[in-house]
């Protein structure tokens, strides 16, 4: 190969690293915008509103709201957002998974794996193996079986799809690791699209499996 291809082949490489799960690059907020009643209604006002909840007590477990009336109709990357509930969460980042692929990565490049309650703790997650994949959650724990029963394992943990509402959340999503506690103020919802794809929220931190996933409308993301 000439020094032309191997150039052209660097260049290839790189850019698709650049765009990979691994890459350092903070993806943007995805395109948020009024639906056209609602942008009828804040001519003057070009950044789509994101109302908040009502917020968790620090070390709770997750707080679900009811939702306002009126709340403002919303796309997102042309897909229709109808909030279900308020949601705040004060919880341990147990992983993080970012995606590129796909129509959910263009609304949610990151799913966290959040834990509350005893799976906060260092001596309990010690146990655990923790993995993300698929825009799923799994856990398994190690030889002496789990530290915890595996339903409250099951209650105080979860999977969530961050949709992030605007730059601020989204920058700070980018840099959210596991370890670190962090706070989400925001909204679960539903997104569908006019060819009939639907992705919808959890509503209980009860069930598991398909559809126990929370898609969560973020506000505001807080870590430290």
């Amino acid at each position: 190969m000439g020094m032309r291809g191997w150039v052209l082949l660097g260049m290839s490489l790189a850019v698709g690293w650049w765009f990979s799960p691994w890459s350092p690059r903070v993806p943007p907020a995805p395109r948020i915008r009024f639906s056209a009643d609602a942008a009828s209604a804040h001519p003057t006002n070009s950044n789509p509103p994101c109302p908040s909840p009502q917020r968790v007590a620090d070390g709770a477990d997750p707080l679900q709201s009811p939702v306002p009336a009126p709340f403002p109709a919303l796309t997102v990357e042309g897909m229709r957002l109808e909030p279900l509930a308020g949601f705040s969460v004060d919880a341990r980042v147990l992983s993080r998974r970012d995606y590129r692929l796909g129509r959910e990565a263009d609304v949610s490049p990151t799913d966290l794996a959040l834990g509350w309650g005893r799976m906060r703790d260092d001596q309990v997650l010690s146990r655990l193996v923790i993995e993300q994949r698929g825009r799923w959650y799994r856990y398994s724990w190690r030889d002496r079986g789990p530290p915890i029963p595996s339903r409250e394992i099951a209650r105080s943990s979860a999977n969530m799809h961050i949709v992030p509402a605007n730059a601020a959340a989204a920058a700070a999503l980018a840099r959210i690791e596991a370890g670190q506690r962090v706070r989400i103020d925001g909204w679960l919802v539903e997104m569908a699209a006019d060819d009939g794809w639907r992705w919808r929220s959890s509503l209980t931190r009860d069930d598991q499996g398909g559809g126990a996933c929370e898609l969560v409308y973020a506000c505001s993301i807080l870590a430290e």
